[in-house]
């Protein structure tokens, strides 16, 4: 399964698909949220200063009906990846909670 989506500013990234981002992993939005133990290929493309792609594999490792969505564990990303969340984790919309 790959889940590959697009936005235009971290904000967006936040408020549109996710509820929460960290080092080791990504809560995603979704009706229909994959079974646990579900293999996932991620590509998430955000716009800070320039267009960034966040890319890896992940592991579905919970499920929830409210907010409706997965938990994700990253087990594999780039080390550019990890930087990139780093930066965003660090930058003034990434310190915001959501």
């Amino acid at each position: 399964m790959t889940i590959n989506k697009e936005f235009e500013s971290f904000d967006a990234f936040i408020h549109e698909y996710v509820t929460n981002i960290s080092r080791t992993g990504v809560f995603i939005k979704s009706k229909q949220p994959l079974p646990i133990g579900t293999q996932v290929n991620l590509r998430f493309t955000v716009i800070v200063d320039d267009i960034e792609t966040i890319e890896g594999v992940g592991e579905v490792v919970r499920v929830e009906s409210d907010p409706p969505g997965m938990g994700v564990v990253f087990t594999e990303l780039s080390q550019y990846s990890r930087g990139l969340i780093d930066k965003l984790l660090t930058s003034p919309a990434g310190s915001r909670k959501s």
